[in-house]
């Protein structure tokens, strides 16, 4: 489990990186990189109680760490 969920939390600070590197977003490197970290642990958590997700720990951290980068800047833009 604590593999896991450390494995869960290098992805997604490079999927962070990555996204803010390439153009995908424009929230800063620090800012998006504590996105997708707070998005793969919800998913982490919620793969733990409820048990639904993706086969592989990795996809799940992948998944959930572009989709917190998706749902949270636009949240609060106006």
């Amino acid at each position: 489990m604590f593999p896991t969920l450390i494995g869960t939390v290098v992805i997604a600070g490079i999927v962070g990186y990555l996204c803010e590197k390439s153009g995908f977003t424009h929230n800063g490197i620090l800012q998006s990189i504590i996105i997708c970290i707070g998005g793969a642990f919800l998913f982490y958590f919620i793969r733990l109680m409820f048990g639904f997700g993706f086969s592989s720990p990795g996809m799940n951290a992948i998944v959930s760490s572009i989709g917190a980068l998706i749902i949270v800047p636009f949240h609060w833009r106006r």
